[in-house]
């Protein structure tokens, strides 16, 4: 099983990337879209897990706003070992602050965050496609890039796990008319199994998790491109 905190959008922003699962879908890419009874949601994942409780998260997150606004561009198509394709939001000392705060403060409560999330070698996504067919690698950027750039502003956070039917929002820094509500699931969607060799959570979920990515905490992505993170051809 699989757990994160997830960062969400504005309703615009969110629109446009489910415009683009749409699009991948299209091309024959299994995107986030279907996955999970269509319950994901476009986000950033500031900490995946085995496991993370709303009972250990809301208190080791108190005081603080789990969903500052900031505001957010995506600007390249980047992908993870095993074909995990995401968007990447341009440099931003804002969120990686925020991102480390979060991880030390789930951590000093007992939460075992995967090392992937470790301040300095986080990697922000926004995942598409959990994996993307070879064939279909060149298609699939192709479309990233046509909806390149996307603005964001950050709106709401919840602990999400897909299997245990968990979607517990967190306070954020936007009124209630600017988030947009979590999805509910679909009627026995309750039921799906997670995929067992393709976790999610980046890196995610949405939760969008990677596993076998390897990232380089001092790489910088080029703007509107493409980013391959190292030991990726």
């Amino acid at each position: 099983m699989v757990a994160a905190l997830e960062l969400y959008f504005d309703t615009d922003a969110t629109r446009r990337i489910r415009v683009l699962w749409e699009a991948l879908e299209s091309e024959g890419v299994q995107s986030m879209l279907s996955l999970h009874g269509r319950r994901h949601r476009p986000h950033i994942s500031l900490a995946v897990a085995d496991r993370l409780d709303p009972e250990t998260v809301a208190p080791a997150l108190s005081g603080m706003t789990a969903a500052p606004p900031l505001r957010l561009r995506f600007d390249f198509a980047g992908q993870f070992v095993g074909r995990v394709l995401w968007l990447g939001p341009a440099p931003q000392r804002e969120l990686l602050d925020h991102q480390a705060r979060v991880h030390q403060r789930l951590t000093a409560a007992g939460s075992a965050v995967w090392d992937k999330y470790t301040p300095g070698a986080w990697v922000p996504h926004c995942t598409l496609s959990m994996r993307v067919p070879n064939p279909l690698m060149g298609t699939a950027i192709r479309r990233c890039l046509e909806m390149l750039p996307i603005e964001a502003t950050v709106v709401g956070a919840a602990v999400t796990d897909h299997a245990r039917g968990i979607a517990y929002p967190l306070p954020s820094g936007t009124s209630a008319s600017d988030a947009t509500p979590l999805p509910a699931p679909e009627p026995g969607s309750e039921s799906e199994p997670e995929p067992e060799s393709e976790p999610e959570s980046e890196p995610g979920s949405g939760a969008d998790s990677v596993p076998g990515s390897q990232s380089s905490p001092g790489a910088r992505p080029r703007p509107a491109g493409i980013a391959n993170v190292e030991g990726i051809g």
